[in-house]
């Protein structure tokens, strides 16, 4: 009797390891990869902190890699990702074109790809898991829209308006986008043109550099319209040094929707900034959590993000959190 006794508590030991051990398996820590393009503005800052925050959270490694605004680190690190054999790889392409061959890769190793914040040239949608990010064609077509509502209401709707413009990178998905959505509504007042265009690269001290050459010129400048935020601030610096008075002798518009934006508003330094929501570590997590499940998931999620202007960005201000 003892030795049946003695055999059946074995067996109950056994099987009790035996459910531990797959409820370990089970729960088996979630390994994913991310390139990003780099720290370019404080956007991106946010970006990377909401992606790193939201996995520390859900108990996920993040194998994080800056990419410092280079394409060739991106792709580097995304074929170091392939190597280590992670569970999903999500990355930011900092140019539209010249994936084809690391994505292949990807797809060939089997391994689930995200999309945040930008998109690349590769024509179909079978190559990624889905994208999450925001319309920048629409983002865009807000700012243009906000700027012909704005000088109708200043009583300048039928003047003649200069617009100086501040790109962000060269092939970049926002870039291209941002500057086609401002495009397809000034294309609709006859009155606003586009008088100088050049790349400020995101960044402030660049935007800062070439709002200074715009204005050395001596054309005349009623408007900026830059494609980020950052660019904003840094060609706001320039223009005071001008001896010029930002956001009233040229009225001034971003995109991103950043602190310093607001600040900026609420100084009476800028005019309007268009949202680009940074936050999107939440989503990620998810989307990395239903992939791992081998879940299908929708190939698009745009974000929900509004326009602020001198009606409603000193009420945001306090809740920024980028």
């Amino acid at each position: 009797m003892k030795q049946k006794c003695a055999l059946l508590s074995a067996l109950v030991l056994v099987m009790v390891f035996v459910s531990l051990g797959a409820a370990f398996a089970a729960e088996k820590k979630i390994v994913v990869g991310f390139a990003q393009i780099g720290a370019e503005s404080d956007w991106r800052v946010a970006n990377t902190k909401s992606i790193q925050d939201a996995c520390a959270a859900a108990g996920i490694e993040l194998r994080f890699v800056d990419g410092q605004q280079k394409q060739e680190n991106q792709i580097k690190a995304l074929r170091d990702f392939i190597t280590q054999g992670v569970d999903v790889i999500g990355f930011s392409p900092v140019v539209e074109s010249g994936w084809d061959e690391v994505i292949e890769e990807i797809n060939d190793a089997g391994i689930p790809l995200i999309l945040s914040d930008r998109t690349t040239d590769i024509e179909g949608t079978d190559y990624y898991a889905t994208w999450m990010g925001s319309n920048f064609i629409d983002e865009g077509e807000k700012a243009g829209n906000w700027l012909a509502g704005y000088l109708e209401r200043q009583g300048r709707g039928k003047d003649e308006i200069n617009i100086v413009e501040l790109q962000g990178t060269v092939g970049s998905g926002p870039a291209l986008d941002r500057k086609k959505g401002f495009e397809n509504i000034i294309a609709k007042h006859s009155n606003l043109k586009i008088t100088q265009s050049q790349t400020g690269d995101f960044t402030r001290d660049l935007g800062r550099t070439v709002m200074e050459s715009f204005l050395k010129k001596g054309e005349k400048i009623d408007v900026l319209y830059a494609h980020n935020d950052d660019m904003a601030l840094g060609a706001i610096q320039a223009i005071k040094e001008a001896g010029l008075k930002p956001g009233k002798d040229i009225i001034i518009v971003g995109v991103d929707a950043v602190k310093g934006a607001f600040e900026a508003i609420a100084a009476g330094e800028m005019n309007c900034t268009v949202e680009c929501s940074p936050l999107l570590g939440p989503q990620f997590v998810d989307a990395v959590k239903k992939l791992v499940a081998g879940e299908t998931l929708p190939k698009i999620t745009y974000s929900v993000e509004y326009v602020y202007d001198e009606t409603n960005a000193k009420e945001e201000l306090p809740k920024r959190q980028y």
